[in-house]
């Protein structure tokens, strides 16, 4: 009796098992899941040099490690953020929503995570995955890290140095070491934590670890791209786009962030060596990317021109097709819903993003889903203090093949934050301008270029540029990309474009509203009124501790 009851109950629990799976989990590839995020990287790697199709900034760089994921997977076009402000486009891209249906993860200071909002990293791990980062993932403070689980999940003992490449190889090599030596260091500290990170799974589980450097975040030391990465500022010559100064200082500025960006692949290729030498590289997907632009540069970081919005998006995909060059357009958000299709998570409701599954596993390149055609970029609030009230500049941006059209809906206010004391012939004359930013125009970081443009805004040559950079807009910009594809001829007042101005107008409108976004439903002013306005004491003492956590306190 005892040797049929047995397998009766353990065939009774199989299916019991079973039938808990939903059609998702039962479907889900389960890989695991690499996914190097870097904060204020761009679109820039030398995959991207050949899709450019002009001159740019792609030809100089060297990125060997991304290179060779484009050639083993896909790289995307056509990847944008949707929101070029680190904050909210964490928030879109931690939930799969739009930014604005975010709450208080709308802005960047003062943000606070919505705990009603769920996030891929914890539905992973409720699927049963291994979680892990090193890390920025989420900001500001120790609620910052609520979508990722807090630091149960941070794997930093090893060290991070990876999050300022250029100052601690800097500070090694001033201590006698050799570059390659001093890499070698920062590197090691790469490894250690993902090597820790993968001792403590279990055995067989799934994984998902999400390394946030944030070497390509402002600032850094000057020289560096050359002195560590052997990226020439002259090389740039004849290569910068239109809205930069093609002058020394900025040519020197753009190489130092170079620099920083071949760091990060330098990161990619440490992660990538691990896997190889684990045996896990064709079980995990590997996917890089970044939140957004440049800093510190004209339509880089808080501007929805390309400049700001585009990123690079290149993943190698187990057991996939190399070489590909996607041009469906796809925004960050689509990554939460792709993760969860991966790892057989039930999607939330009130998702934006779209899965990518399909995109991913495709043989084909060019356009693979036809109604891929277009994205929505914006923002709100970036620095707190830029403007008088700490009000934001709330943009609004369709971008297709062939145009950018931009709704500013409170053009009476400064772009890039009030000028406050960056025209002071004393902090004209100092360091502020490329050690602080909150001197003046705060929704630009400080930097070199920030300083010269600021410097040089009476010259007739290049008052435009200072003009283009921080000066007021209109309500609405168009830009011809066929004609334009630097975004600086703004065509919205051309009577020849009036009827694609209505068209976009319309379509980014109605695609808001549809959205829920509270910019354009209701009164219009949820993100005019306190918590989105006003000082961020709250955010600041979350701040506080988090550094004492740090610290041991």
């Amino acid at each position: 009796m005892k040797s049929r009851l047995l397998p009766a109950f353990a065939l009774f629990f199989v299916l019991a098992a079973c039938s808990r799976l939903s059609a998702a989990e039962a479907g889900a590839p389960r890989w695991n899941i690499l996914f190097v995020f870097a904060d204020d990287w761009g679109r820039y790697a030398a995959t991207y040099a050949a899709m450019d199709g002009r001159p740019s900034l792609n030809d100089i760089i060297t990125t060997p490690h991304v290179d060779r994921l484009a050639r083993e997977g896909v790289a995307f076009r056509r990847a944008f953020v949707n929101a070029p402000s680190c904050t909210p486009c964490r928030s879109s891209l931690l939930s799969g929503r739009y930014f604005f249906n975010t709450g208080r993860g709308a802005i960047l200071r003062g943000a606070v995570w919505d705990e009603k909002i769920p996030s891929f990293p914890l539905l992973l791990r409720d699927a049963g995955y291994h979680i892990g980062k090193s890390y920025k993932v989420w900001s500001p403070g120790t609620p910052a890290d609520a979508p990722f689980g807090g630091q149960t999940h941070a794997y930093e003992k090893a060290g991070r140095a990876p999050n300022n490449f250029s100052e601690e190889m800097t500070a090694r090599v001033q201590r006698g070491l050799s570059v390659e030596a001093a890499r070698a260091e920062v590197l090691a500290q790469v490894r250690g934590n993902f090597d820790a990170f993968l001792a403590d799974r279990k055995p067989g589980q799934p994984w998902h670890y999400f390394f946030g450097t944030t070497t390509t975040h402002r600032k850094w030391i000057l020289g560096s791209g050359k002195a560590l990465w052997g990226i020439e500022p002259e090389r740039l010559k004849g290569r910068m786009p239109a809205f930069l100064p093609d002058v020394p200082e900025v040519r020197q500025d753009v190489a130092d962030y170079l620099g920083e960006c071949q760091a990060v692949d330098a990161c990619v290729g440490e992660l990538r060596a691990r896997l190889e030498a684990t045996g896990e590289l064709d079980r995990t997907l590997i996917i890089v990317s970044g939140d957004h632009g440049m800093p510190g540069v004209p339509s880089g970081k808080c501007n929805l021109y390309d400049h700001g919005t585009a990123v690079a998006l290149v993943a190698r995909v187990p057991g996939g097709r190399g070489g590909r060059v996607v041009d469906d357009f796809v925004c960050l958000p689509d990554l939460a819903p792709t993760f969860m299709e991966i790892g057989g998570a039930k999607p939330p409701a009130g998702l934006y993003g779209r899965s990518l599954l399909a995109l991913l596993r495709s043989d084909k390149s060019g356009q693979v889903e036809p109604d891929r055609t277009w994205v929505i970029t914006g923002r709100e609030r970036h620095v707190e203090s830029a403007r008088d009230g700490f009000v934001g500049y709330p943009m609004r941006a369709l971008r297709t093949k062939d145009f950018v059209y931009i709704r500013n809906f409170r053009p009476e206010r400064m772009p890039m934050g009030d000028p406050k004391q960056a025209l002071d012939p004393a902090v004209l004359a100092g360091d502020a301008l490329v050690e602080e930013t909150r001197v003046g125009f705060a929704d630009m970081d400080s930097s070199p270029t920030k300083a010269w443009l600021i410097r040089h805004r009476e010259d007739p040559k290049w008052k435009w540029h200072f003009e283009h950079a921080f000066g007021r807009r209109p309500a609405e910009e168009l830009y011809d990309l066929r004609q334009d594809p630097d975004q600086v001829k703004n065509v919205a007042g051309n009577p020849a474009y009036a009827k694609v101005r209505e068209e976009l107008s319309s379509q980014l409108l109605q695609r808001l509203t549809a959205a829920g976004d509270p910019r354009v439903t209701g009164d219009g002013m949820t993100f005019e009124r306190p918590p989105f306005t006003g000082p961020v004491e709250e955010a600041d003492g979350a701040r506080a501790q988090k550094k004492k956590a740090r610290k041991g306190e």
